[in-house]
């Protein structure tokens, strides 16, 4: 098989188009995202409200309304009941998430578990990327669309509040607002990375693409390009070797999204591990010179 009809086969098939494009959105507005949730130290609450919309999910399939809808209140309901717990009560919020989380998914659990469904739910929890329809393209593209734009839009607000909420607040704007608005946007993005990966390795498309740029940059500029750019890649990459190895295609995508923050890990000429060795033994070297 010469390149070109490596790279066309999949694509012949209108499923491996949808699930490309699917990917691909998804896969960018997640990155976008990630950028500001590594800075804002938000892993796990990323996490939590891509996890909190599991049961959405599944009571949206019982009466019937989109996959999304169901998603987009949980995932806004997650983060409300964080802050008021938060607000209200001296545990901490790491603990708070972590209680929010686990109990709004095992509801999701318990809600697949007694669903009388023709329907496998479970592809919610793992994904189901060969199997999106024209009519969830369409929600991914709206969702993604409203969300990048917002992200875009706004960059220069969340990206004060990221590295000094009170410099942002002595300016005129709301920490809390930026804030709530990030969590609101996390909400969103999960919406749109279910479709992708499913549930549980949506926190993965939300956190490594910002975390391997963040480690090849100092400046935020170039990590939002940098992490989508990687992002994107790794999703049609992951698409690819799922069609030809025959593999999950969520799971493939995060492993190369995984495999690519560990080639940045090691050799990143500035944060690298073996990068920076390599630059101290110059130095050395140099020196003794």
């Amino acid at each position: 098989m010469n390149p070109l009809d490596f790279l066309i086969e999949p694509l012949s098939y209108e499923f491996m188009v949808r699930a490309m494009a699917t990917s691909v959105i998804a896969a960018i507005v997640c990155a976008v995202l990630s950028c500001w949730l590594v800075l804002v130290g938000w892993s796990l609450m990323g996490d939590a409200v891509s996890h909190a919309v599991l049961p959405g999910v599944v009571l949206a399939y019982v009466v019937g309304a989109p996959f999304a809808l169901g998603a987009i209140v949980f995932g806004f309901l997650a983060v409300a009941l964080i802050g008021i717990i938060r607000n209200t009560s001296r545990i901490k919020e790491d603990a708070v998430i972590g209680i929010v989380f686990t109990t709004l998914f095992a509801l999701g659990l318990v809600l697949i578990s007694v669903t009388p469904s023709q329907t496998d739910l479970n592809h919610i929890i793992f994904g189901n990327l060969l199997g999106v329809s024209s009519a969830e393209l369409l929600q991914v593209i709206i969702l993604g669309a409203v969300t990048f734009s917002i992200l875009i839009f706004k960059r220069r607000d969340f990206t004060l509040y990221a590295f000094d909420a009170v410099h942002a607040h002595a300016i005129g704007l709301n920490p809390k607002v930026l804030g709530a608005a990030l969590l609101g946007l996390i909400a969103l993005t999960s919406v749109v990375a279910l479709q992708a990966v499913g549930v549980i390795l949506v926190v993965a498309m939300l956190i490594i693409p910002g975390a391997t740029a963040y480690l090849l940059t100092d400046r935020f500029s170039r990590m939002l390009v940098l992490a989508p750019t990687i992002s994107a890649f790794c999703a049609v990459a992951g698409l690819y070797l799922s069609y030809y190895l025959d593999t999950s295609s969520g799971g493939m995508i995060v492993l190369a999204e995984g495999a690519v923050f560990a080639l940045v890990y090691l050799f990143s000429p500035t944060q690298g591990v073996i990068g920076k060795y390599l630059t101290s033994r110059r130095r050395r070297q140099t020196v003794s010179k």
